[in-house]
């Protein structure tokens, strides 16, 4: 049995796409398992492309990723415009091109994630693996370590067991049997130095402040807990807060709402069990933002604009306790028209090639029915044939009986028997009478004796 699943024939048709002749860029928003990521698929690309990059769309700003940045030494630069025009093709890791704006920009080649598929906006790209099941896209990656051959060096391997170690929460979050497998695999060659170095970089001595905001605006939420820090620099401190809350005995689910860049950003994390958090997030606020995520962790984002003159700490209470169906898509009337045009043209193209395909069947009737009129006649010559055969064997067999006739017939005498004509004019022989007979015999003379010779 193998360690991991067998990747063929999708791992060829992904090797296919790499040329000498061009230079890809790895695309990430950038945390933990994102990073870990884009340094396997690096390693899997490196010599088989002319040159490989990784660029992020998010400001790194929280310790704990700084301090892996810098001990596992990942080189990223900033996703801008100028960037892009350096680079051919685009990849795109632990995450799909709906889940950011910048993504959109892009054309990728190459998707790989474990996050859940969005019935709304399907990815289509050259090659993709996506794997929900998975608690970290770097257990995916790994698996394509493996399958290529690729034994991962100290850095990485350190790197994929961290993202492993982050997005599953060390396994207390939604993880699965490979996540497992990867993580005892890496850690033959991981550094639990730098580990350890990496996971204690969590807190900035700034961000003790909004810890004290949080906990002093909590609110009691059915069976979850919200709480509004204000304004913060980065939304980094968010998530930090809502994990840090995750660790008290009596909360299940949290929020933990702020502002930062914009935009008011809601972060949820929860055990899995009692709420779906992903599914949540995205009907309480994807109406008006953007949101989703996973069971155990989410997180919604909704421009300030949109929000003028509300008080932000009520506006999302109101939303977290009021019952929500699932957001609608809002179409413009004009893409509306558009795609019934798409579906019309394409209804009328299904419609041409069903009638199209009528023809070539009629055709082809009208063939096999002439192939069937061939066949008749031909059996009818074959029939006439065998009846003029027939015929013949028939006249072969009577000369044959009359010849065995012939053979078979008694011989005739040597001398013909006269006609009974001339059996008529032949004269009767005379009977000659008994005194005749006598007389004409006295008449011959008696025979000499011969003498004695004694």
């Amino acid at each position: 049995m193998s360690y991991f699943r067998k990747l063929e024939p999708g791992l060829s048709h992904m090797m296919e796409l790499f040329s000498r002749d061009e230079r890809w860029l790895i695309v990430v928003n950038a945390d933990p398992d994102a990073m870990a990521s884009a340094m396997a698929l690096k390693r899997i690309m490196i010599h088989r492309v002319a040159d490989v990059g990784i660029a992020r769309v998010n400001e790194v700003t929280r310790p704990d990723n700084l301090a892996m940045i810098r001990y596992l030494r990942i080189p990223m630069m900033k996703l801008t415009p100028t960037v892009i025009a350096q680079y051919d093709r685009f990849a795109l890791v632990d995450s799909q091109p709906h889940h950011h704006p910048l993504f959109k920009e892009l054309h990728f080649s190459l998707v790989f994630d474990h996050h859940p598929l969005s019935e709304e906006n399907p990815v289509v790209v050259d090659y993709k693996d996506i794997k929900t099941e998975y608690g970290a896209n770097s257990t995916l990656m790994t698996e394509y370590l493996y399958n290529l051959g690729i034994r991962p060096g100290n850095r990485l391997a350190t790197a994929l067991v961290y993202g492993i170690k982050t997005d599953t929460g060390s396994f207390e979050r939604e993880f699965c049997d490979v996540d497992v497998r990867a993580f005892r695999y890496l850690s033959k060659w991981s550094s639990q130095i730098l580990l350890s170095r990496i996971s204690r970089s969590e807190f900035r001595l700034g961000w003790l402040d909004y810890f004290s905001r949080a906990v002093s605006s909590m609110h009691k939420i059915k069976s979850g807990f919200l709480t509004y820090v204000g304004e913060v620099p980065n939304a980094d401190a968010l998530v930090v807060i809502a994990d840090f809350f995750m660790r008290v005995h009596e909360i299940r689910w949290v929020a933990v709402a702020g502002v930062s860049e914009d935009k008011l950003v809601v972060i949820f994390r929860g055990d899995g069990v009692t709420r779906d958090l992903g599914r949540f997030a995205n009907m309480q606020f994807g109406d008006i933002g953007s949101a989703g995520g996973h069971k155990a962790m989410a997180r919604a984002e909704i421009p300030i604009e949109k929000l003028a003159g509300k008080d932000l700490e009520m506006y999302v209470f109101k939303r977290l306790v009021s019952p929500r169906k699932r957001p609608k898509v809002v179409v413009p009337e004009d893409e509306v028209q558009k795609s019934k045009d798409e579906a019309q043209k394409a209804k009328d193209e299904v419609q041409k090639s069903k009638d199209e395909a009528q023809k070539a069947k009629d055709e082809a009737q009208k063939v096999k029915d002439e192939a069937q009129k061939v066949k008749d006649e031909a059996q009818k010559v074959k029939d006439e044939v065998q009846k003029s055969k027939d015929e013949v064997q028939k006249a072969k067999d009577e000369a044959q009986k009359s010849k065995d006739a012939v053979k078979d017939a008694p011989a005739k005498p040597a001398e013909a028997k006269q006609p009974e004509a001339e059996k008529a004019r032949a004269p009767e022989p005379v009977q000659e009478s008994a005194k005749d007979s006598a007389s004409k015999q006295a008449a011959k003379p008696a025979p000499e004796s011969k003498p004695d010779s004694k």
